[in-house]
């Protein structure tokens, strides 16, 4: 993939994108599709900060010629061609990063990968809204990834270890985990890790979470997660081992079903048929057996019985 030209220092004003930015470079090899729309978000919301001052006119106008040149260098790929392959490119991409480090968390392995992983996730989810408004679950994810790895890194950085799992969530102490990091700034008090009426546990999400892909905990993280795991977490090798998936069972009824001649499928029908095939087709890329394969039976059944 050819370089993209270098954008200008970024205005005070864009501070908000920053690091929606820096994603889009950590993922100009290694998925270009995220780093296209983490581009576009930044693009969209610099475009409502400030439009008008020559600084960010200037820095806006770079950001559109990368964006221009993405979009020629990623030619024809459905990802960027249909918006509908797009979201669950960038929803399943999400998702298992922060499953990924969702399973660090509740194996009480806490590193700099794992926090990293959290807060890539949480911004991710800023990305997604391209395509429209969020789920809750998708606000909810957001929320708790974007917490998490506040309530690691303060721990971390004060000496102390972390509770793993599902904590209450204290979001008036909710930083800047990156910029905390690069700057050395003094952390914030560790918030208290104390089951409250706010805890928020992942794993009780309904399974219709991120518009129907059923991810269940324990999925494998994104090829190339976002930062390097420091030795001192006793970790020898960056490299992580993918967890043996566990293939759903076919519903045996689907091997007989005959389309009745007197289904009507709506225009409805057919549009989440479709979806529950690229949702199949994102999840393969990532080698997600088990989610494509639930989605796939989902679109067969609708198909062919009009009820899903």
């Amino acid at each position: 993939m050819a370089a993209l030209a270098q954008l200008p220092p970024l205005p005070p004003q864009f501070k908000s994108i920053q690091h929606h930015l820096r994603t889009a470079q950590e993922h100009d090899k290694r998925d270009p599709v995220v780093a296209y729309y983490c581009r576009l978000y930044a693009m969209q919301t610099g475009m409502k900060i400030d439009s008008k001052t020559p600084d960010c006119r200037k820095f806006l106008s770079k950001l559109m010629d990368q964006l221009e040149a993405l979009k020629k260098q990623l030619g024809d790929n459905e990802a960027i061609t249909q918006e509908i392959v797009g979201s669950a490119h960038l929803e399943n991409y999400a998702l298992k990063m922060f499953l990924y480090a969702d399973n660090e968390d509740r194996a009480g392995r806490f590193h700099k990968n794992m926090i990293k992983s959290f807060y890539t996730a949480s911004l991710l989810i800023d990305v997604i809204t391209v395509f429209g408004e969020l789920t809750d679950e998708n606000v909810k994810h957001r929320k708790y990834a974007r917490w998490k790895a506040t309530y690691i890194h303060n721990c971390l950085k004060n000496g102390e270890t972390p509770q793993a799992g599902p904590v209450g969530i204290d979001e008036d102490n909710v930083i800047d985990v990156e910029e905390n990091e690069d700057a050395g700034a003094t952390s914030l008090p560790t918030p208290p890790p104390q089951p409250s009426s706010s805890t928020y546990d992942p794993s009780n999400m309904p399974s219709s979470s991120y518009t129907g892909i059923q991810i269940p905990p324990g999925a494998h993280a994104p090829a190339n997660t976002p930062a390097e795991v420091p030795h001192s977490t006793g970790v020898t090798s960056n490299t992580i081992q993918p967890t043996p998936q566990t293939i759903p069972a076919i519903d045996p009824a689907l091997f007989n079903i005959v389309s009745q001649g007197d289904i009507r499928l709506t225009p409805e029908d057919f549009a989440r048929a479709q979806k529950y095939c690229k949702y199949a087709g994102s999840a393969l890329q990532y080698e997600d057996v088990s989610t494509a394969v639930q989605n796939l039976q989902k679109a067969l059944k609708l198909l062919t019985t009009g009820r899903e």
